[in-house]
């Protein structure tokens, strides 16, 4: 006679309650890393981009120096040229001169601003001389300064634009909400605007005749 086999009792679950608070631990720690790598994805994209507007800004104002320091290397020739037709003008010239030096040490955007301005009203008095002398405009080294100094003012409207562009851009995104919490973290400024006092001096200085 052989004895059936006793029936396998069923296995009793213990710590039931353990197991499913485990189970609800791992769900909230797999949110809370979710989270956490979200707003870390944040920061990183949010630091890069302000970066970048900072970058571009600076790449900017480097253009505007470059063609600045182009048009302070033309004016000496400019005046010497007018000075041979126009000796009379020695106040304009002076003013000139003063106008140029003090453009070249300016600091900072704003005082370079205000510094240009003050150049190009000069200029524009200075071209505006030249016009009464018709032997100066038939000149051919006054033609070629003429010609040098406009594709230069082209220039630097071109890169003013292009640069305030991304300043403007830049600050609007420091004051905005939560970019601005990341900006105050990481020191970023916001930057100064490289405008022109009015309208009448928003165009280029006129040279052609």
């Amino acid at each position: 006679f052989q004895r059936p086999p006793n029936p396998r009792p069923a296995r009793i679950e213990k710590y039931p309650h353990f197991r499913l608070k485990i189970k609800n631990m791992t769900t909230l720690t797999i949110i809370i890393l979710a989270v956490i790598t979200v707003v870390i994805l944040w920061l990183i994209f949010d630091y890069n981009g302000l970066v970048k507007l900072k970058n571009r800004a600076k790449e900017a104002w480097s253009d505007i120096d470059v063609q600045l320091k182009r048009r302070y290397d033309l004016i000496p020739n400019l005046v010497q040229t007018v000075k041979g037709y126009a000796t009379h003008e020695r106040e304009l010239f002076e003013k000139v001169t003063q106008a140029r030096v003090s453009a070249m040490s300016a600091k900072g955007v704003k005082e370079k601003a205000g510094a240009e301005n003050m150049l190009s009203d000069t200029l524009k008095s200075l071209f505006a001389v030249a016009e009464n002398y018709p032997d100066l405009k038939a000149s051919v080294n006054f033609l070629e300064l003429q010609r040098e100094l406009t594709d230069t003012e082209d220039k630097i409207q071109a890169s003013r634009r292009f640069y305030n562009t991304n300043v403007r851009d830049l600050n609007i995104k420091i004051e905005s909400f939560p970019t601005n919490t990341i900006a105050s973290m990481f020191g970023f400024k916001q930057m100064e605007l490289f405008e022109v006092a009015n309208e009448a001096e928003r165009e280029p200085v006129k040279v052609n005749f």
